[in-house]
């Protein structure tokens, strides 16, 4: 149960972190290309990297902190540093096939759903 609720408050605070970092940072630059989300998933990306660093070199963060930064804050923050990371390490553990793979099959599926989602809900 401790488990489940330090994601939960991690995942409040990631995305409503989210929302208002990428609002601000759109609001502040009034362009179409969506700079809010991008400096989010860049950031989480940043994040995410030094992190999981510290875990892997030092085991510096404590399981607790793990759920409530990582999976909660971050997972909630931005999927895509979870996509980066998974990628990352399956680049850095020697998995050079299935981390194109990951990359190829993530972006082209993604597009693909929006797509036929989208087409399906504006269909008259």
């Amino acid at each position: 149960m401790k488990a489940f609720l330090l994601v939960g408050l991690g995942g409040f605070l990631g995305a409503t972190s989210r929302w208002l970092l990428a609002q601000s940072i759109d609001r502040w630059l009034i362009h179409r290309f969506p700079f809010g989300i991008f400096a989010v998933n860049i950031l989480g990306c940043l994040v995410i990297g030094y992190v999981m660093g510290l875990v892997h070199a030092k085991d510096a963060i404590p399981d607790h902190y793990r759920m409530l930064f990582i999976i909660g804050f971050l997972g909630s923050f931005t999927t895509y540093s979870t996509f980066s990371w998974n990628t990352f390490e399956l680049f850095r553990t020697g998995h050079l096939s299935y981390a194109l793979a990951n990359i190829a099959i993530t972006l082209i599926t993604g597009l693909l759903a929006v797509g036929i989602a989208y087409s399906l809900a504006t269909r008259s």
